[in-house]
């Protein structure tokens, strides 16, 4: 099939498939606010669905599917936020042929806000994913990567503002350490900086400085490591950190039905959460915030 003749066939909407809404708290109250936020992470270049005869994820996933679902979702809200935690790149052979063009341009036709980079969207090198960036109509965030000498120095920012119906959302990114995982003359001159403190110093500017009502953190750290019960993760990073309200986790493909809350270094509750691999399902966070600002939530994994 030709590209353009599947680009287009992909972004057909399939049968739509209707998306219950979730009311925490009464909507007789107008002065509520409600805010949905969409996510994937490690979908690894999976643009089809799973075949019928696939031993484990069945006729699972797709970019298709996904898109109905989304725009199902967006109908229902107006005010949605789509984010990928990373690892965009590298899974099928979409990605050796066309070295992340299709996945970029897909992505922005669903209208994707912001996504951060994982260890594999350095497969084809910095070079390599700066070459697709172009094909990307939605900006990428890492705060803890230190692009300078590189081809991505102020082009991936440390965080981005969104304004949903009054609601000022803070989203910024953290990288997993390249070393180890991917060959130096993949990632060069990107210097590994520490999350815990990189993220003390964008949420206090996020909080005090730019006046953030929500703090969600794109994380590529992985959600947990049984071996290395120490390592920098998902959860670690909520118990050692402040004003978070919700991490975005990728990099471990951690199947999550639902997230994950755990008390950060002042005991508030935080949200972790992340949806396995391969774009099998897609999460959602919503969010209400009250007349008095203060705000509630309930998440769930959305079979795909």
């Amino acid at each position: 099939m030709k590209r353009r003749d599947f680009i287009q066939k992909t972004a057909a909407s399939s049968a739509l498939l209707a998306i219950p809404s979730i009311p925490l708290l009464s909507f007789a109250d107008s002065a509520i606010k409600h805010i949905t936020i969409l996510h994937t992470n490690d979908v690894h270049s999976h643009i089809d669905p799973f075949p019928a005869d696939d031993a484990r994820n069945a006729n699972m996933g797709g970019v298709s599917r996904r898109a109905s679902l989304i725009e199902t979702i967006r109908k229902e809200n107006r005010n949605v936020l789509l984010l990928d935690a990373g690892d965009i790149f590298q899974g099928t052979p979409y990605f050796n042929y066309y070295g992340g063009e299709l996945e970029f341009k897909l992505m922005s036709m669903m209208k994707y806000d912001l996504a951060t980079l994982g260890n594999h969207d350095f497969d084809n090198g910095i070079e390599g994913f700066y070459s697709q960036m172009h094909h990307a109509k939605f900006d990428f965030v890492s705060a803890n990567y230190d692009f300078r000498n590189t081809a991505l120095d102020t082009i991936v920012k440390p965080y981005k503002i969104f304004i949903k119906d009054g609601i000022r959302i803070g989203v910024f990114g953290l990288g997993i350490e390249l070393e180890g995982l991917v060959d130096k003359k993949n990632y060069k001159e990107i210097v590994y900086n520490d999350p815990v403190e990189t993220s003390h110093e964008i949420t206090r500017i996020l909080k005090t400085e730019e006046k953030c009502d929500l703090i969600i953190c794109l994380s590529h750290l992985g959600y947990k490591y049984k071996d290395e019960p120490t390592k920098i993760s998902d959860l670690n990073l909520a118990k050692q950190t402040r004003n978070i309200d919700l991490i975005i986790g990728g990099h471990t493909h951690t199947f999550l039905d639902k997230p994950t809350i755990v008390k950060n270094a002042d005991g508030i509750e935080v949200i972790i959460n992340q949806v396995g691999c391969f774009g099998i399902n897609l999460g959602r966070i919503d969010f209400y915030f009250d007349s008095n600002a203060e705000k509630s939530s309930q998440g769930r994994a959305i079979v795909v």
